[in-house]
């Protein structure tokens, strides 16, 4: 879009709604070629871990809320790692269902898990935020001890739900997609 055309006032207005996230608008044909982005389009480049999603604006349903809907479910990963640096995203996200994987990094089963995480992960974008909670880490032990979990009890889900602080938690010895569903399904009825 042209910078000052009606067409980009929603693009503005998403922009003024999501104020800690960067916003730049160009129709120079030598950046839209150097990033591959095709007209009417908005891109996200997220900095966590270097990746990019589109979000294609020729939809005439595409309004200033939607941009800041497709924003927010974006901005952060599939699963988002718990670290200092992430902790501050995790509890500003507009996703207030949290489902934490609290596991050992180290562990042999720890790609398998991670595995079978992201694909449930897939099953309920947009709805519970999936964060990995590394439980090597001393970092994250007052997390650990906040869901009243010991070592022997993990890897665990922990569900939290951020407005009420309503929880529930599930030790486990393998990690499912089915698990994990059928978990976040009861919590969410």
């Amino acid at each position: 879009q042209e910078p000052e055309s009606p067409e980009a006032s929603p693009f503005r207005l998403a922009a003024g709604r999501v104020p800690e996230v960067p916003f730049g608008l160009t129709s120079n044909r030598a950046v839209l070629s150097h990033y591959g982005v095709q007209d009417n389009t908005v891109t996200l480049f997220r900095r966590v871990d270097n990746d990019r999603r589109d979000l294609d604006m020729n939809s005439k349903d595409i309004d200033a809320e939607k941009m800041v809907r497709f924003v927010r479910m974006n901005e952060l990963r599939l699963v988002t790692e718990y670290n200092p640096v992430t902790a501050v995203g995790v509890m500003q996200s507009d996703l207030q269902l949290h489902l934490l994987l609290i596991t050992d990094k180290m562990s042999p089963k720890h790609p398998e898990r991670m595995r079978k995480y992201r694909a449930a992960a897939e099953l309920f974008k947009g709805k519970i935020l999936f964060i990995l909670l590394d439980s090597n880490l001393k970092s994250n032990e007052r997390v650990v001890s906040f869901f009243k979990l010991k070592k022997s009890q993990l890897p665990a889900l922990a569900l939290f739900n951020a407005p009420d602080e309503k929880q529930d938690v599930m030790s486990l010895e393998e990690v499912s997609v089915e698990r994990i569903q059928d978990f976040c399904n009861r919590f969410l009825k």
